[in-house]
């Protein structure tokens, strides 16, 4: 398995050519081979010294470790001992090959392409420009030349190690390595599927980039570990003893607990403006087993006995990230925390740490693994779609009766949590609430209540915005006044937005346009983000109203404010200026449908979430502006019933099927009319494709239609 956190911290504190060869031959066996590339290797970075002033050699030693702990492609370790020998002394390629053989070379080679590509493609380290722009650029050159992907495995591993030892460097070094990892680096790992590489290399680029976002993390954590590790142990006990008294042994799972790592738990709190309470799937436990068959046990018995948190459950067992990630998730209730709960086989634990790698660590072969799939990485459309949902909320139809303080009863539906208690007793105590008393205990807002509990509510003075826990809470007078205060907010940075957008349009003084607006009772203002008719006739009241002015008539000739649509990485943005090019910054990583917004700066369009606390900084010191939507796509709708042979992954098959036909299922049903042999499957589904009969023509390829139909044809329902 990869390094553990121990292992890195021993990685990190190796600083002696003995110690760190002794480590590298601690994960992989000794070869004729690799002894030889590691004597070639210290002689040929004899007299290099890195910035700490530590012998050079250590640092390809300690890559072809971490290399070592992931693969046992030899190939791989020799050419992490000589990644830098070709760049950084005379030794040529040709060298290499005629000492260590043409794989090697060749691995070499591809690596040192990369250096290449990095120093063509990155702005240079005096430029103040920002260099997440670059970052792209450099990224995606370096996904379509690298042919071989144990190539981009190996400089992972030289990039982590870097990492590792970045407090050798200056801070404008340690800002800009770390920009660069985690605009580069860490997504390349996330597609391979290397887990805990990218976990690792966005928590230390994290560390340096967001320094008092980290601290805070850290602070919570630390203050709050005795109770964090209680919580996982308990609901990990309770989860063995369930499955110990429904039929498994003790051989037959594993149980494994974690806290969501920094980075991820920031990206959280920034994607849906809320603290690190509101994170829902902070704490996780992890279910390994045998078969694939036992996922799915283990699923029901959770769901059994564990109140699982609607909406929030995903199958990629049966359809598999196209990263090879198969896993099940749900989350549920327990003793008044949230859980994320993941159940998986082995095989499919070590495919979700190793990713790729894991060809080479438990397989034979796998060295001509292309990157196909990794053309068109994006930050937006790295999350595969639900295909279905599994709970639905009438499922829970029983009530329970819970009290107040004095006394006073609330009938509330089972399942509800503190949170709807509150907007029971009156919807300002629910959108002030802070903390609570069940019992005369202290308990999380989304705390499950008991039938008989008493519960005390404490407020604060002003309004708390929670738009994540909108799917946690079971009342609609808690998700209709949750709604109307994310909606209030939305409209909010709207109103803002509305002032820079025009502002950078017409190349005026936001100030300016404030005033035009406060002036004219512009209450419609808020819509100008959002409707695109609504910000061109604004613009064109604005003009007809300055050009009775006959000072402006020379300003107006000139300056042409007409909005062009550009169309780019799936966003629609409309400028009087020319825009050539969209960055998804790192700080909030959108993705497609979440409510966006934009920056402008030197012709590069910035989009970032709402919520964003770094963006609401920008808003508020009036940085350019412009409107901004996801590309608009014409989506059909479809009713499918089809016959599936009965027999075992009949279903996941069709279903990866219509995956690969850019279909999202929206509601399944099995077992209709089944026979012997036969069952039926009904599906609804989305598809971008709007002639029916071609569309059924390609189904047709794989299964046999029953009955198929436009659902969004009125004529048809």
């Amino acid at each position: 398995m990869p390094l553990s956190q121990v292992d890195i911290d021993k990685v990190k504190h190796l600083h002696d050519v003995d110690s760190a060869s002794s480590y590298l031959f601690s994960q992989i066996p000794k070869s004729a081979a690799l002894e030889k590339a590691l004597a070639y290797s210290i002689d040929a970075h004899q007299h290099q010294f890195r910035k700490s002033g530590e012998p050079y050699i250590i640092h390809p030693i300690l890559v072809a470790s971490i290399v070592s702990s992931i693969t046992n492609d030899e190939s791989m370790a020799i050419a992490a001992l000589l990644h830098d020998v070709v760049e950084d002394t005379p030794t040529s390629i040709e060298d290499i090959n005629e000492l260590f053989g043409g794989d090697v070379a060749h691995l070499v080679e591809g690596l040192t392409k990369i250096d290449t590509i990095r120093d063509a493609e990155l702005i240079p380290s005096t430029s103040n420009e920002r260099l997440v722009v670059s970052a792209l650029s450099f990224r995606k050159m370096l996904l379509a030349s690298i042919e071989d992907v144990r190539v981009l495995v190996v400089k992972l591993c030289d990039r982590l190690h870097n990492m590792l030892t970045l407090d050798a460097l200056a801070e404008h070094k340690q800002i800009r390595i770390s920009e660069e990892t985690l605009v580069v680096y860490a997504p390349i790992a996330h597609r391979l599927g290397i887990s805990f590489l990218k976990n690792i290399l966005e928590d230390l680029s994290f560390s340096y980039l967001f320094k008092e976002e980290k601290h805070n993390i850290d602070n919570y954590l630390d203050t709050n570990y005795h109770a964090i590790e209680m919580k996982l142990n308990d609901l990990k006990e309770s989860i063995h003893k369930l499955l110990m008294t429904n039929g498994f042994c003790e051989d037959d799972v594993e149980i494994l607990s974690r806290v969501k790592h920094r980075y991820s738990i920031y990206l959280k709190m920034q994607r849906k403006g809320v603290s690190i309470d509101e994170v829902l799937d902070l704490l996780a436990v992890r279910i390994l087993t045998k078969d694939a068959v036992k996922c799915y046990d283990i699923l029901g018995l959770i769901h059994l006995n564990f109140q699982p948190l609607s909406s929030r459950f995903k199958d990629y067992i049966a359809v598999a990230k196209d990263n090879g990630y198969q896993t099940l998730h749900t989350t549920v209730f327990y003793n008044t925390a949230i859980f994320e709960v993941q159940i998986r086989t082995y095989e499919m634990h070590k495919t979700a740490e190793l990713g790729v790698a894991a060809h080479w660590k438990y397989k034979s072969g796998g060295n001509n693994i292309k990157l196909d799939w990794l053309d068109n990485l994006q930050y937006q459309n790295e999350s595969v779609e639900d295909f279905y949902e599994l709970i639905k909320n009438d499922l829970y139809s029983e009530d329970i009766t819970v009290f107040s303080p004095t006394g006073d009863h609330f009938t509330l539906p089972r399942g509800a949590v503190v949170l709807d208690f509150a907007y029971a007793v009156h919807s300002e105590v629910g959108n002030k609430a802070d903390s609570a008393l069940v019992n005369k205990s202290r308990a999380p807002l989304l705390s499950e209540l008991k039938n008989g509990d008493i519960v005390k509510i404490n407020t604060l003075d002003k309004l708390v915005t929670r738009c994540s826990w909108i799917d946690a809470v079971k009342t609609s007078k808690a998700t209709t006044n949750m709604r109307l205060n994310c909606n209030a907010r939305i409209r909010e940075i709207n109103a803002k937005s509305s002032i820079n957008i025009v502002a950078t349009a017409m190349n005026l003084k936001p100030s300016r346009v404030e005033d035009w607006f406060n002036e004219h009772n512009c209450d419609a203002r808020s819509n100008i983000p959002c409707d695109i008719e609504h910000f061109r006739n604004v613009i064109g009241e604005y003009t007809t109203e300055i050009s009775k002015n006959s000072r402006f008539q020379g300003f107006l000739s000139r300056h042409r404010f007409k909005l062009k649509s550009t169309i780019l990485s799936g966003v629609e943005i409309f400028s009087t200026s020319t825009v050539n090019g969209v960055v998804f910054d790192y700080c909030c990583h959108p993705k497609a449908g979440d409510e966006i917004m934009a920056f402008l700066e030197k012709g590069k369009v910035h989009v970032h979430h709402k919520m964003c606390k770094n963006a609401a900084k920008q808003l508020d010191a009036n940085e350019p502006m412009v409107f901004v939507r996801w590309e608009r796509q014409n989506i059909h709708h479809y009713k499918l019933i089809a016959s599936l042979h009965n027999k075992k992954g009949a279903l996941a098959d069709f279903l990866t099927y219509l995956a690969k036909q850019e279909i999202d299922i929206s509601s399944i049903e099995l077992g209709k009319e089944s026979s012997e042999h036969i069952k039926y499957c009904e599906l609804g589904f989305e598809s971008k494709q709007g002639d029916i009969n071609a569309l059924r023509a390609k189904i047709d390829k794989k299964i046999r239609v029953v009955h198929f139909i436009r659902t969004d044809d009125a004529y048809k329902n």
